[in-house]
């Protein structure tokens, strides 16, 4: 089957990208330094900008902003998760089916992922909010500043969020961002 997705040079894009089977193994602190380097390195080869990021331990969400004359945010991600998934200990990976065998591909993350392209500041501002917000939305912990894996601590730095930011939960878009 082949998918659509959404390609425009130079656009801002939500992703929520997820993990084999939910298995919770992003958090563990070598598995943490290790998606910094898979990013790093992508982005040393293909630049973009990472505008807000969270990472829990079964999925990560985060909005990009690609160059103005590039579109391919697949190739960004397929490199993502290739750098993770090879350098990754066996121990984080689980068995694979005999159709993934097939394919050559290695357990440690879903297929397919998901993306939305940002429409406008409000839709921007809205998909912030619910990264920020997500850890407690998940019950990792209670207040958004007390997660130490998110973007959020970029944006009180920066002045666009308060340090006390709750992200009430009403005032969270709650949305389908298929987690």
């Amino acid at each position: 089957m082949q998918y659509r997705r959404a390609k425009t040079p130079g656009a801002t894009y939500f992703f929520t990208v997820v993990t084999f089977l939910r298995r919770k193994i992003l958090c563990e602190p070598e598995n943490v330094e290790l998606l910094r380097a898979a990013f790093r390195t992508v982005k040393s080869r293909h630049p973009y900008t990472i505008d807000a990021f969270v990472l829990l331990p079964d999925h990560l969400h985060c909005i990009w902003t690609l160059p103005l004359d590039d579109e391919d945010y697949p190739m960004r991600w397929n490199g993502i998760k290739k750098h993770f998934t090879h350098y990754c200990p066996d121990h984080y990976k689980t068995p694979s089916s005999p159709t993934r065998k097939r394919k050559r591909e290695q357990s440690i993350w879903q297929r397919r992922y998901w993306e939305h392209q940002i429409r406008d500041d409000r839709d921007f501002e809205k998909h912030c909010d619910y990264i920020h917000w997500n850890p407690v939305k998940h019950g990792l912990v209670s207040r958004v500043v007390d997660w130490p894996y998110s973007s959020f601590h970029r944006f009180v730095r920066l002045g666009i969020y308060p340090p006390d930011w709750a992200g009430v939960p009403e005032n969270v878009d709650d949305g389908d961002y298929r987690e």
